[in-house]
């Protein structure tokens, strides 16, 4: 099927369709079973007024639903120029595949609104993004029950908050409110570690992708993570808390960082925090001082390196392209940085790709987590952290009277600690990443017709879907 299509341009929700299609062809599925999965369920369409500057402005956004087999319907919303309803409707379907890969108990879903926030002020975006949630909240397009958003691209904690609070406004019987959109601001029903959670998931897929000494040999890779040649596509929230991990702890070496302006350069390896001090001072990446820069950024996507890590936006390698990428493993960090043109090119040169659906499911995990924190009323350790440590202190006690010494300092800390919820969100993502893995490998391995992860992926995704669907009577 690739092969008929490498000539056409396709659209984002074609791309993602024709990767579900591969993968629905090695599982041998009915063609109506398939066409019930893939089908995007509902997509809403609005447009509304909002005054400005004393001017009437009127500002358009989709909400995509692909799957509701559970609920609430999960995905994040983005503010961007280039929203359109192809791209929700193409991201809520990979949120319904991510959600299953991981099991997370959510259908997909997707929302976006055609704007550029670098054009108003603080003021103006809380109006639009109010008037907004107005608009889905009375489509049935918000609840904690039905349809929970979470920050995406141009979007964060602050749009969340002001979500939130509509919602709770419009709904001031709903005492489970909070939990209408995650990734809001720990003071406000927030968890901590969620702003994080997609780049360290991230970084959590490539260790366990380390871990596995047969996969890395099968890459062409050398053993150990520390290092690693990286290039960096998109130094945003994603792709800053991805490189800044593997800089400090993993002792990688980021020798390129991309962004919209260009790419700077550095063989012995960039600092990632002081790029993105940079970046905040500056707006650019132009003129940092230990960098070489060059204003063709797309060039740095084929600079030779060990693991190019795209996570900016969708299509960044195409056909044009990927015949001149120079990396052994491809880490989507973004949703659909790789074509399906681009993909099949790839996989015939024998790049490695570990897949979008599965390593930027970091995001929706710790959204889980944190919906769960909302509709239970408590912060996780609560009850438990106090009696951890006083098992822990018992335990120090038992040691040190068996052995007629006193333990050792750090053996007393490590011992007498007990976890606080961020413990608790990093060991669940950290779990949820491992185990996600390992069902890939699992399926890799066993069937003779896959040959990639992202196959694997998307078959471990619709088999689940599909036992799913035959036990709720869907079809």
């Amino acid at each position: 099927m690739g092969d008929n299509n490498n000539n056409k341009t396709l659209s984002f929700s074609e791309s993602v369709n024709f990767m579900a299609d591969r993968a629905m062809s090695v599982l041998d599925i009915d063609p109506g079973i398939a066409a019930a999965i893939k089908a995007c369920n509902s997509t809403i369409k609005v447009s509304f007024p909002v005054e400005i500057n004393g001017k009437i402005e009127v500002f358009t956004g989709w909400r995509s639903v692909h799957s509701d087999h559970r609920l609430p319907a999960k995905g994040g919303i983005r503010f961007a120029p280039i929203v359109n309803e192809d791209e929700v409707e193409a991201l809520a379907s990979l949120m319904t595949y991510k959600c299953a890969i991981v099991d997370v108990p959510f259908g997909g879903s997707k929302g976006g609104l055609l704007i550029d926030p670098s054009k108003y002020t603080r003021e103006d975006m809380q109006k639009i993004t109010r008037r907004f949630a107005r608009e889905l909240v009375r489509k049935g397009f918000l609840s904690p029950a039905t349809n929970v958003p979470a920050p995406d691209m141009g979007t964060g904690e602050r749009e969340m908050a002001w979500i939130t609070d509509t919602y709770k406004h419009l709904h001031p019987e709903d005492i489970n409110y909070l939990g209408c959109v995650t990734g809001k601001p720990v003071r406000h029903g927030g968890i901590r570690g969620r702003t994080e959670a997609t780049g360290r998931g991230v970084v959590y897929a490539i260790r366990e992708f380390f871990r596995n000494a047969d996969d890395v040999e099968n890459a062409g890779l050398k053993p150990g993570l520390g290092g690693k040649r990286i290039v960096v596509q998109g130094l945003g929230n994603v792709g800053f808390h991805a490189a800044k991990l593997l800089d400090e702890e993993d002792d990688c070496k980021i020798i390129a960082i991309i962004e919209r302006d260009g790419v700077i350069t550095n063989d012995d390896g960039l600092c990632i925090q002081d790029v993105r001090m940079h970046i905040n001072e500056h707006k650019t990446i132009k003129g940092f001082p230990d960098g070489k820069f060059s204003e063709d950024g797309a060039a740095g996507l084929e600079i030779e390196c060990d693991i190019l890590i795209p996570a900016a936006m969708e299509a960044q390698i195409t056909k044009d392209n990927a015949e001149n990428i120079k990396t052994k493993l491809i880490i989507e960090a973004a949703n659909g940085p790789v074509t399906f043109a681009a993909d099949d090119i790839l996989r015939h040169r024998g790049i490695t790709i570990l897949p979008d659906a599965y390593v930027n499911a970091g995001g929706v995990t710790v959204s889980y987590f944190e919906w769960v924190r909302n509709l239970s009323h408590i912060r996780f350790g609560r009850m438990e952290r106090r009696h951890d440590e006083m098992r822990g202190a018992h335990m120090v006690q038992a040691l040190e009277t068996m052995t007629g010494k006193q333990a050792e300092e750090w053996m007393q800390k490590e011992l007498v600690y007990g976890a606080d919820e961020l413990d608790l969100v990093r060991s669940g993502l950290d779990d949820t990443m491992r185990n996600s893995y390992q069902q890939m490998k699992e399926v890799y391995n066993e069937n003779k017709k896959i040959t990639d992860f992202r196959t694997a992926s998307y078959v471990v995704a619709i088999n689940k879907l599909v036992r799913s669907y035959i036990d709720i009577g869907v079809y």
